[in-house]
């Protein structure tokens, strides 16, 4: 008799094992598996553990490694791709490009387009531009069980560095938020940190929490400070001077919205409204 029975979908998390001060305990690994096929969204950094608990969940889901999706070409997203390749030829490789990054990373990307749809276990995954963290930025969406895999958007406790000097934008970041917010999903899979079950919450939190530093940095020039780190100090006081390099990529992306919006100028080095 047919069994009408869809397959069914596993979605395992694998461990990258690198953490670090901007890493936290380490990035996350997903492995979308089902019908004997299975996706991997991220590549981690070819830590031998992550490559090899990838070998062991892949033969336990009895599945073949098709396609490697980055979200975007940070390191300790996407260096681990000439160790998989190698582990894994057929595999292809794909992110959204991000010329002048990608090259530093020895294997042939191919391109993915917003929306580009992956077919897996009955379902789709696809693709939601979300650049603002980096140009490049991409977030997974499983509508089967309403999961964003959302790479470096969010994550549960803490915040996320804009890096304005490479590449990061504060108004294309909003933008993210609330382009995934409009997902309605039920859950997200940050790259790092616990699970998100309450991802509305979280993704009008971190607006919220962006638009009160742009308040802080503008009180800032208000009070005569015109250099980045002056604004830093005196928003991320007594901050950990291991992240104190990552306050300042924030201010800097805050002065720029700024100056976008018409607000602020800069002129040699120094901030003014």
């Amino acid at each position: 008799m047919w069994n009408s029975a869809l397959p069914v979908l596993t979605i395992l998390t694998i461990d990258a094992h690198n953490p670090g001060a901007m890493t936290a305990t380490g990035n996350h690994t997903y492995l979308l598996a089902g019908d004997g096929t299975a996706i991997l969204i991220d590549a981690g950094t070819g830590e031998p553990r992550h490559v090899s608990a990838l070998g062991e969940a892949l033969a336990a889901a009895d599945a073949t490694l098709t396609h490697v999706l980055v979200t975007h070409a940070h390191p300790d997203h996407a260096s681990g791709a000439p160790a998989l390749h190698a582990a894994y030829p057929g595999a292809l490789f794909m992110k959204m490009p991000w010329p002048g990054e990608d090259e530093h990373y020895n294997v042939s990307w191919t391109p993915i387009a917003d929306g580009q749809a992956f077919a897996i276990a009955g379902t789709l995954v696809r693709t939601v531009q979300t650049p603002g963290h980096s140009p490049d930025h991409l977030a997974f969406w499983e509508p089967s069980t309403r999961t964003c895999f959302s790479g470096d958007l969010v994550i549960r406790d803490g915040s996320v560095m804009i890096h304005a000097s490479r590449g990061g934008d504060l108004g294309a970041y909003l933008d993210s938020l609330e382009r995934v917010r409009r997902l309605a999903a039920v859950r997200l899979m940050p790259s790092h940190g616990a699970e998100i079950d309450d991802p509305d919450a979280v993704l009008q939190g971190y607006r919220a929490h962006r638009l009160m530093r742009e308040r802080q940095v503008v009180a800032a020039l208000e009070a005569g400070r015109r250099s980045v780190p002056a604004i830093a100090e005196s928003i991320y006081h007594g901050l950990d001077p291991a992240l104190l390099p990552a306050a300042q990529e924030n201010v800097r992306a805050h002065l720029e919205k700024l100056r976008r919006d018409g607000r602020a100028f800069e002129e040699d080095g120094r901030w003014r409204l």
